[in-house]
């Protein structure tokens, strides 16, 4: 979220220093994070420390904390697990009269996500070793309840088709609006393209019977945080899925900083995750349907609200990203020729 909640500092601080048992200072917020209902803030009490702070608007799955939190006690380093409050628990209810939130406190660990800073072989093979811990990790079965399975539902890809479908007959003034439907027009045949292999690849993985394992689902770039020290962690745990394996490994070599499949970053990658015997359908499948749910995910932004402030263009800009040459349409292309059958 780029632009600050209306919701006043003070109160924000005082619901967070009683909750924590912390002597606070200062509470700032940072304009960062694609989640138009996640606000974050960097909070420092009087002693120097300092914290993250995540202000989530909406319902709330506790397992976005509860898994975090036991990966990181299992002992894997590159996760960063939420604080306790005073009563033991890992988040903090705050009621406003714009709605519901939930806070969420970490410590904070000044540094660059994977966009913003150029990652080194190390870095690609630091989170290989740590998406393999995820992949084989054995949950207590209070945990495995709360995860949700991955279907090959058709949900995005019917949205994207009705969007598609309005731009061509609705005029747009809002700004932000009316240029993305002017690209999208320009851009149908590409994205119905998309769709289509989409769906044929959807009902090619249902028939397949392979091993579901925990995927953190949205191991992009973004969700890297680089720190000052070098270290690398895995953050943002709010959509962990049991799903083919593939379901995280589309993220590399997928035209989203700058990898391309077979690249170096990909090699690098799986020197760390070891040997994987990889579902070239699958994988294709979840790179195709991931630029849809984007897609979508965009349209319903700036197509059904006029909401959002600077957090519009942005989201316009990574649109129309996908469509540049060695971007993530180029790359699921690539992919998708690996699966399919030779002639």
């Amino acid at each position: 979220m780029l632009e600050k909640p209306d919701i006043p500092d003070q109160r924000i601080l005082a619901k967070v220093q009683e909750a924590y048992k912390l002597d606070l200072a200062d509470l700032s917020f940072l304009p960062l994070g694609y989640d138009l209902n996640t606000a974050v803030y960097r909070v420092e009490s009087f002693d120097g420390r300092a914290f993250f702070l995540k202000l989530r608007k909406g319902s709330f799955a506790t397992i976005i904390v509860e898994l975090p939190h036991f990966l990181s006690e299992q002992g894997i380093k590159a996760i960063i697990g939420p604080l306790e409050t005073r009563n033991g628990c890992l988040y903090e209810g705050l009621h406003d009269g714009g709605g519901s939130y939930a806070l969420i406190l970490y410590p904070f660990i000044a540094g660059k996500d994977g966009y913003q800073v150029s990652l080194t072989d190390q870095h690609w093979s630091l989170i290989g070793r740590t998406l393999k811990k995820v992949h084989t990790a054995t949950l207590p079965a209070a945990l495995v309840r709360q995860v949700p399975g991955k279907t090959f539902a058709p949900q995005w890809r019917e949205a994207v088709k009705h969007f598609l479908a309005r731009v061509e007959v609705k005029n747009y003034t809002e700004q932000v609006a009316k240029k993305l439907a002017a690209f999208m027009r320009t851009k149908r045949t590409e994205i119905s393209q998309l769709v289509q292999r989409a769906e044929e690849l959807a009902r090619l993985c249902k028939q397949q019977l392979g091993d579901y394992v925990l995927c953190h689902s949205d191991a992009h770039p973004g969700n890297f945080l680089i720190a000052e020290t070098g270290s690398l962690y895995l953050v943002d745990w709010d959509n962990p899925i049991f799903a083919p394996k593939e379901r995280d490994l589309m993220f590399f070599g997928a035209g989203m900083a700058g990898d391309q499949p077979g690249g170096r970053q990909e090699e690098s990658f799986y020197e760390g995750y070891g040997r994987a015997d990889i579902d070239w359908q699958a994988l294709a499948y979840y790179r195709y349907e991931r630029i849809i749910q984007d897609i979508a995910e965009f349209c319903k932004q700036l197509l059904l609200t006029t909401s959002g402030g600077e957090d519009r263009e942005q989201a316009y800009d990574y649109f129309a990203s996908s469509f540049k040459p060695g971007g993530v349409i180029e790359a699921a292309i690539q992919t998708d020729r690996l699966a399919r059958p030779a002639k």
